[in-house]
């Protein structure tokens, strides 16, 4: 049934069982693209987990590592061991191939927001089941990994952004994404409205947004390399304890700028291809605006993130980046 769902999702067609029995629990579909799985008793030390992906609508290589944990559930292969809620976030845009109907969904996850259209109705609606599932299992540490791929290359194709909010990062959680083979980590210094951020500061959850390697067709997607992951995503649907390595062999990067559109003849002045976390030295000229002029690079190097000059007016067009420490106690 749970993989019959993710064809039906897809498919958009409506599904003739709305919940159901698993080998060690039950699932029921709340919404389109809304499923949520419940252990018949929770292990010990198990999270309130919610797994999310197809926010952007061309990034398949989640919707895949999902259909694979599914499979693994349903099969009785993983017994289920923690509340998980399962999201694929938009999904007009998901059977269309797209990245968004008509705005980024992963900038409209904030209390009160009033903006209309499709994603925005969809941010609200995502929001609020996330709020019901928390507050269904309010006695587990919640947590939410938001699954997507990038839409370029990256000098490290597997890392994680951090986002900013007064919860701290358990030292635990950095160890499990060591273990899961992801190779960088880019920590926030503000807030932003992206999916992730919303668990994180308004539920306190364990937060990161994951860039699992870089955008591709469904079928086409290196699964291969994403094992460790999918083994993280395993543990704790299990409710138990995922496997560590040190973090050191991440690198780490704090974000120092943004570069945002401010006018339509705004462009960045390098190559459209250009890897993320490439370094650029003092006095290179980033980016040129007829509003706000010229963004060069000041006395020490930096690298950029998510380069788009496609963006709309007033959005972030790019994150500048620099190396840092791992967080310390990290190693605890």
């Amino acid at each position: 049934m749970l993989s019959e769902w993710l064809d039906l999702t897809l498919e958009g067609a409506p599904s003739s069982h709305r919940s159901g029995p698993l080998p060690s629990g039950h699932y029921t579909l709340l919404a389109p693209g809304v499923l949520e799985l419940v252990p018949m008793t929770p292990a010990e030390g198990a999270h309130a987990c919610v797994f999310s992906a197809a926010i952007h609508g061309n990034e398949t290589a989640p919707v895949e590592l999902l259909g694979e944990l599914l499979a693994r559930i349903e099969a009785g292969v993983l017994p289920l061991g923690a509340p998980v809620l399962v999201i694929l976030g938009n999904l007009p845009a998901l059977r269309e191939s797209q990245r968004f109907i008509s705005t980024n969904l992963n900038r409209l996850f904030e209390r009160g927001l009033s903006a209309t259209g499709h994603e925005p109705a969809r941010a609200r609606e995502l929001m609020a089941q996330v709020d019901a599932f928390y507050a269904r299992h309010a006695k587990l540490s919640p947590l939410h990994y938001d699954l997507h791929t990038a839409i370029r290359e990256s000098r490290y194709p597997r890392f994680v952004v951090e986002p900013y909010a007064d919860t701290a990062t358990e030292p635990q959680q950095w160890r499990w994404l060591a273990a899961a083979d992801m190779q960088a980590v880019l920590q926030q210094r503000t807030p932003s409205f992206t999916f992730s951020h919303y668990s994180k500061h308004y539920h306190g959850a364990q937060a990161f947004t994951f860039e699992l390697g870089r955008v591709a067709p469904f079928g086409h997607n290196d699964l291969a390399s994403l094992a460790p992951m999918l083994e993280l995503l395993s543990a704790l649907a299990s409710g138990q304890a995922p496997a560590q390595a040190a973090p050191e062999q991440m690198a780490f990067f704090h974000v120092a700028h943004e570069i945002r559109r401010q006018a339509e003849d705004f462009q960045l002045c390098f190559a459209d291809d250009t890897p993320n976390f490439t370094a650029f030295p003092p006095g290179t000229l980033l980016a040129q605006d007829g509003q706000q002029g010229e963004v060069c690079v000041g006395e020490t190097p930096l690298h950029v993130v998510f380069p788009n000059a496609c963006v709309e007016i007033g959005a972030r067009a790019c994150l500048l980046v620099r190396s840092s420490a791992p967080p310390h106690g990290a190693n605890r």
